[in-house]
Protein backbone atom coordinates (compact mmCIF):
# COMPACT_ATOMS: atom_id res chain seq x y z
CA UNK A 1 0.00 0.00 0.00
CA UNK A 2 1.58 3.27 -0.97
CA UNK A 3 0.35 6.98 -0.77
CA UNK A 4 1.50 10.12 -2.19
CA UNK A 5 2.86 12.92 -0.51
CA UNK A 6 -0.37 15.30 -0.80
CA UNK A 7 -2.72 11.82 0.12
CA UNK A 8 -0.63 12.13 3.41
CA UNK A 9 -0.54 15.63 4.42
CA UNK A 10 -3.43 16.67 2.60
CA UNK A 11 -1.05 19.63 1.08
CA UNK A 12 0.70 20.42 -1.73
CA UNK A 13 4.44 19.05 -1.49
CA UNK A 14 6.85 22.00 -1.06
CA UNK A 15 3.95 24.16 0.52
CA UNK A 16 4.90 25.36 4.11
CA UNK A 17 1.82 23.28 5.45
CA UNK A 18 2.93 20.59 3.73
CA UNK A 19 6.15 20.35 4.56
CA UNK A 20 5.53 21.52 8.23
CA UNK A 21 2.80 18.41 8.72
CA UNK A 22 4.45 16.10 6.05
CA UNK A 23 6.80 14.05 8.34
CA UNK A 24 4.34 13.73 12.03
CA UNK A 25 1.49 12.80 9.89
CA UNK A 26 3.14 9.67 8.55
CA UNK A 27 4.64 8.82 11.62
CA UNK A 28 1.51 8.27 13.52
CA UNK A 29 0.91 4.78 11.95
CA UNK A 30 3.22 2.08 12.41
CA UNK A 31 5.43 0.05 10.20
CA UNK A 32 5.69 3.48 7.75
CA UNK A 33 8.59 3.64 5.29
CA UNK A 34 9.21 7.30 3.63
CA UNK A 35 10.72 7.01 -0.08
CA UNK A 36 12.44 9.36 -1.65
CA UNK A 37 9.88 10.99 -3.40
CA UNK A 38 7.92 11.42 -0.61
CA UNK A 39 5.35 8.78 -1.39
CA UNK A 40 4.52 6.40 2.40
CA UNK A 41 4.73 2.75 2.39
CA UNK A 42 3.31 1.24 5.74
CA UNK A 43 4.13 -2.80 6.52
CA UNK A 44 0.41 -3.68 7.54
CA UNK A 45 -1.06 -2.20 3.94
CA UNK A 46 1.69 -4.46 2.45
CA UNK A 47 1.14 -7.39 4.35
CA UNK A 48 -2.85 -7.04 4.02
CA UNK A 49 -2.40 -5.90 0.35
CA UNK A 50 -0.17 -9.63 -0.11
CA UNK A 51 -2.58 -11.49 1.14
CA UNK A 52 -5.50 -10.53 -0.63
CA UNK A 53 -4.09 -10.81 -3.74
CA UNK A 54 -3.09 -14.04 -3.35
CA UNK A 55 -6.39 -15.16 -2.08
CA UNK A 56 -7.87 -13.68 -5.13
CA UNK A 57 -5.05 -15.25 -7.16
CA UNK A 58 -5.88 -18.54 -5.20
CA UNK A 59 -9.69 -18.13 -6.11
CA UNK A 60 -9.60 -17.43 -9.69
CA UNK A 61 -6.70 -20.13 -10.56
CA UNK A 62 -8.42 -22.81 -8.54
CA UNK A 63 -12.08 -21.94 -10.35
CA UNK A 64 -11.00 -22.48 -13.55
CA UNK A 65 -10.27 -26.12 -13.54
CA UNK A 66 -10.67 -26.62 -17.59
CA UNK A 67 -11.65 -30.48 -18.75
CA UNK A 68 -9.11 -33.17 -18.57
CA UNK A 69 -9.63 -33.82 -22.54
CA UNK A 70 -8.53 -30.37 -23.13
CA UNK A 71 -5.58 -30.36 -20.57
CA UNK A 72 -4.50 -33.92 -22.24
CA UNK A 73 -4.79 -32.64 -25.69
CA UNK A 74 -2.82 -29.06 -25.00
CA UNK A 75 0.30 -31.51 -23.26
CA UNK A 76 0.33 -33.63 -26.63
CA UNK A 77 0.61 -30.50 -28.44
CA UNK A 78 3.21 -28.98 -26.14
CA UNK A 79 4.75 -32.26 -26.20
CA UNK A 80 4.72 -31.95 -30.12
CA UNK A 81 6.45 -29.06 -29.92
CA UNK A 82 9.03 -29.87 -28.15
CA UNK A 83 9.93 -32.81 -30.04
CA UNK A 84 10.40 -30.71 -32.91
CA UNK A 85 12.58 -28.16 -30.82
CA UNK A 86 14.48 -30.69 -29.49
CA UNK A 87 13.66 -29.93 -25.73
CA UNK A 88 11.37 -32.95 -24.94
CA UNK A 89 13.78 -34.63 -22.42
CA UNK A 90 11.75 -34.43 -19.11
CA UNK A 91 11.45 -38.06 -19.27
CA UNK A 92 14.66 -39.08 -19.71
CA UNK A 93 15.66 -36.65 -17.13
CA UNK A 94 13.41 -38.09 -14.63
CA UNK A 95 13.88 -41.27 -15.46
CA UNK A 96 17.69 -40.93 -14.81
CA UNK A 97 16.90 -38.88 -10.81
CA UNK A 98 14.46 -41.86 -9.73
CA UNK A 99 17.90 -44.06 -8.94
CA UNK A 100 19.49 -41.29 -6.60
CA UNK A 101 15.68 -41.29 -4.09
CA UNK A 102 17.72 -38.33 -2.10
CA UNK A 103 18.06 -36.19 -5.17
CA UNK A 104 14.41 -37.01 -5.52
CA UNK A 105 12.95 -36.17 -2.00
CA UNK A 106 15.18 -32.90 -2.22
CA UNK A 107 13.59 -32.16 -5.51
CA UNK A 108 9.89 -32.46 -3.53
CA UNK A 109 10.73 -30.24 -0.62
CA UNK A 110 12.39 -28.02 -3.10
CA UNK A 111 9.23 -27.98 -4.99
CA UNK A 112 6.59 -27.64 -2.18
CA UNK A 113 8.49 -24.60 0.06
CA UNK A 114 11.42 -22.51 -1.32
CA UNK A 115 9.20 -20.36 -4.20
CA UNK A 116 7.34 -19.07 -1.07
CA UNK A 117 10.19 -19.07 1.41
CA UNK A 118 12.38 -17.41 -1.11
CA UNK A 119 9.91 -14.87 -2.36
CA UNK A 120 8.70 -13.52 0.66
CA UNK A 121 12.26 -13.22 1.95
CA UNK A 122 13.25 -10.95 -0.83
CA UNK A 123 9.92 -8.78 -0.54
CA UNK A 124 11.06 -8.07 3.29
CA UNK A 125 14.46 -7.46 2.08
CA UNK A 126 13.47 -4.77 -0.10
CA UNK A 127 11.01 -3.03 1.90
CA UNK A 128 13.52 -3.04 4.96
CA UNK A 129 16.95 -2.43 2.62
CA UNK A 130 15.87 -1.05 -0.93
CA UNK A 131 12.62 0.23 -0.45
CA UNK A 132 12.25 3.07 -2.81
CA UNK A 133 13.21 0.10 -5.42
CA UNK A 134 10.28 -1.95 -3.53
CA UNK A 135 7.35 -1.06 -4.91
CA UNK A 136 8.42 -1.08 -8.62
CA UNK A 137 9.51 -5.04 -7.84
CA UNK A 138 6.44 -5.89 -5.60
CA UNK A 139 4.15 -4.75 -8.63
CA UNK A 140 6.48 -6.68 -10.92
CA UNK A 141 5.85 -9.84 -9.14
CA UNK A 142 2.08 -8.86 -8.97
CA UNK A 143 1.54 -8.14 -12.28
CA UNK A 144 3.44 -11.34 -13.39
CA UNK A 145 1.55 -13.69 -11.32
CA UNK A 146 -1.77 -12.03 -12.48
CA UNK A 147 -0.49 -12.18 -16.52
CA UNK A 148 -0.07 -15.98 -15.41
CA UNK A 149 -4.08 -16.26 -14.79
CA UNK A 150 -4.81 -15.86 -18.45
CA UNK A 151 -2.46 -18.95 -19.48
CA UNK A 152 -3.95 -20.70 -16.80
CA UNK A 153 -8.15 -20.11 -17.52
CA UNK A 154 -7.80 -20.16 -21.43
CA UNK A 155 -4.95 -23.04 -21.97
CA UNK A 156 -5.19 -25.66 -19.17
CA UNK A 157 -2.61 -28.00 -19.39
CA UNK A 158 -2.22 -31.75 -18.01
CA UNK A 159 1.52 -31.61 -16.33
CA UNK A 160 3.93 -34.69 -17.08
CA UNK A 161 2.65 -36.24 -13.44
CA UNK A 162 -1.05 -36.80 -14.60
CA UNK A 163 0.04 -38.15 -18.21
CA UNK A 164 -0.97 -41.65 -19.09
CA UNK A 165 1.36 -44.46 -17.82
CA UNK A 166 2.81 -44.56 -21.71
CA UNK A 167 4.26 -41.56 -21.45
CA UNK A 168 6.47 -42.91 -18.32
CA UNK A 169 6.72 -40.02 -16.13
CA UNK A 170 6.05 -40.66 -12.09
CA UNK A 171 4.54 -38.63 -9.59
CA UNK A 172 7.26 -38.29 -7.23
CA UNK A 173 4.90 -36.29 -4.56
CA UNK A 174 2.89 -38.89 -3.99
CA UNK A 175 5.34 -41.82 -4.30
CA UNK A 176 7.83 -40.38 -2.08
CA UNK A 177 7.26 -38.44 1.67
CA UNK A 178 6.82 -34.78 1.39
CA UNK A 179 5.27 -32.16 3.35
CA UNK A 180 2.29 -32.71 0.81
CA UNK A 181 0.86 -34.04 -2.44
CA UNK A 182 -1.79 -33.43 -5.27
CA UNK A 183 -3.72 -36.71 -4.32
CA UNK A 184 -4.47 -35.61 -0.65
CA UNK A 185 -8.31 -34.84 -0.62
CA UNK A 186 -8.16 -31.39 0.77
CA UNK A 187 -5.35 -30.22 -1.70
CA UNK A 188 -7.19 -32.08 -4.86
CA UNK A 189 -10.07 -30.23 -3.77
CA UNK A 190 -8.41 -26.68 -3.86
CA UNK A 191 -5.40 -26.74 -6.24
CA UNK A 192 -5.66 -26.77 -10.08
CA UNK A 193 -4.00 -29.33 -11.61
CA UNK A 194 -4.26 -27.69 -14.80
CA UNK A 195 -2.55 -25.14 -14.32
CA UNK A 196 0.60 -25.26 -15.47
CA UNK A 197 1.18 -22.76 -18.06
CA UNK A 198 3.14 -21.12 -17.60
CA UNK A 199 5.38 -21.88 -14.42
CA UNK A 200 4.24 -19.65 -11.37
CA UNK A 201 7.58 -21.49 -9.35
CA UNK A 202 10.10 -20.39 -12.12
CA UNK A 203 8.37 -16.95 -13.00
CA UNK A 204 9.14 -16.11 -8.78
CA UNK A 205 12.36 -17.51 -9.18
CA UNK A 206 13.37 -15.23 -11.92
CA UNK A 207 11.91 -12.53 -9.90
CA UNK A 208 13.82 -12.97 -7.20
CA UNK A 209 17.54 -13.67 -8.53
CA UNK A 210 16.52 -9.80 -10.61
CA UNK A 211 16.21 -8.50 -7.08
CA UNK A 212 19.22 -10.23 -5.11
CA UNK A 213 21.78 -9.99 -8.04
CA UNK A 214 22.67 -6.35 -8.06
CA UNK A 215 21.87 -5.75 -4.73
CA UNK A 216 23.98 -8.47 -2.87
CA UNK A 217 27.62 -8.04 -2.33
CA UNK A 218 29.08 -11.19 -2.03
CA UNK A 219 30.15 -13.15 -5.15
CA UNK A 220 29.20 -16.29 -3.96
CA UNK A 221 25.71 -14.97 -2.63
CA UNK A 222 25.66 -13.57 -6.24
CA UNK A 223 26.00 -17.14 -7.98
CA UNK A 224 23.26 -18.59 -5.29
CA UNK A 225 20.68 -15.89 -6.52
CA UNK A 226 21.59 -16.96 -10.31
CA UNK A 227 21.75 -20.63 -9.89
CA UNK A 228 17.99 -20.61 -8.00
CA UNK A 229 15.69 -19.96 -11.20
CA UNK A 230 18.01 -22.75 -12.80
CA UNK A 231 17.56 -25.10 -9.70
CA UNK A 232 13.89 -24.28 -9.92
CA UNK A 233 13.91 -25.64 -13.52
CA UNK A 234 15.79 -28.30 -12.51
CA UNK A 235 13.23 -29.34 -9.72
CA UNK A 236 9.89 -28.69 -11.36
CA UNK A 237 10.77 -31.12 -14.41
CA UNK A 238 12.80 -34.01 -12.11
CA UNK A 239 9.41 -33.74 -10.30
CA UNK A 240 7.22 -34.01 -13.48
CA UNK A 241 4.77 -30.75 -12.25
CA UNK A 242 6.22 -28.86 -15.59
CA UNK A 243 7.52 -29.06 -19.16
CA UNK A 244 10.38 -27.22 -20.23
CA UNK A 245 8.17 -24.64 -22.16
CA UNK A 246 6.36 -23.99 -18.86
CA UNK A 247 9.55 -22.56 -17.84
CA UNK A 248 9.82 -20.59 -20.79
CA UNK A 249 6.45 -19.36 -20.38
CA UNK A 250 7.27 -17.99 -17.09
CA UNK A 251 10.37 -16.13 -17.62
CA UNK A 252 8.17 -14.75 -20.26
CA UNK A 253 5.52 -13.97 -18.24
CA UNK A 254 7.69 -12.00 -16.09
CA UNK A 255 9.55 -10.13 -18.76
CA UNK A 256 5.72 -8.82 -19.91
CA UNK A 257 5.31 -7.73 -16.33
CA UNK A 258 8.33 -5.71 -15.71
CA UNK A 259 7.44 -3.91 -18.51
CA UNK A 260 4.25 -2.83 -17.34
CA UNK A 261 5.09 -2.35 -13.85
CA UNK A 262 8.00 0.23 -15.45
CA UNK A 263 5.78 2.05 -17.45
CA UNK A 264 2.97 2.58 -14.63
CA UNK A 265 5.01 2.51 -11.24
CA UNK A 266 5.31 5.90 -10.07
CA UNK A 267 6.28 5.36 -6.31
CA UNK A 268 9.80 5.40 -5.21
CA UNK A 269 11.15 6.39 -8.81
CA UNK A 270 10.72 10.36 -9.05
CA UNK A 271 13.30 12.12 -6.82
CA UNK A 272 16.41 9.83 -7.46
CA UNK A 273 17.49 6.43 -7.66
CA UNK A 274 18.57 4.42 -5.04
CA UNK A 275 21.98 3.37 -5.37
CA UNK A 276 22.55 2.85 -1.95
CA UNK A 277 20.74 0.46 0.76
CA UNK A 278 18.82 2.20 3.91
CA UNK A 279 21.13 3.36 6.24
CA UNK A 280 24.22 3.55 4.20
CA UNK A 281 25.40 6.99 2.94
CA UNK A 282 27.67 8.33 0.26
CA UNK A 283 30.87 8.90 1.91
CA UNK A 284 32.09 12.00 -0.35
CA UNK A 285 28.41 13.65 0.46
CA UNK A 286 29.61 13.58 4.11
CA UNK A 287 32.59 15.65 3.52
CA UNK A 288 31.00 18.07 1.72
CA UNK A 289 30.36 20.58 5.09
CA UNK A 290 34.29 20.36 5.63
CA UNK A 291 35.52 21.77 2.23
CA UNK A 292 33.18 24.71 2.27
CA UNK A 293 34.30 25.80 5.69
CA UNK A 294 36.83 28.02 4.51
CA UNK A 295 34.28 29.65 2.40
CA UNK A 296 32.39 30.90 5.73
CA UNK A 297 35.88 33.06 6.11
CA UNK A 298 35.86 34.78 3.23
CA UNK A 299 33.22 37.95 4.15
CA UNK A 300 35.64 38.10 7.44
CA UNK A 301 38.96 38.86 5.20
CA UNK A 302 36.83 41.21 2.98
CA UNK A 303 36.03 42.98 5.51
CA UNK A 304 39.21 43.44 7.21
CA UNK A 305 40.67 44.51 3.76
Amino acid sequence: MTTRPEESTGAPVGSATGDAEAVPRRRRLPGARVLADGAVIYLWGEIALALGFYAVYSAVRNSNQGGTATALRNAENLISTQRFLGLYHEQTLQAWALHFRPLVIGANYYYGSLHFVVTIGCLVFLFVRWRDDYPFWRNTLGISTAIALIGFTFWPLMPPRLLPHSFGFVDTLARYPTFWSFKQAAVNQISNQYAAMPSVHCVWAMWCACVLVPRLRSRWAKVVAVAYPVLTVVAIVLTANHYFLDAVGGFAVLLLGFEASRRFTRAGRGARPSPLPVGVTDSPETDTPETDTPETDTPETDATG
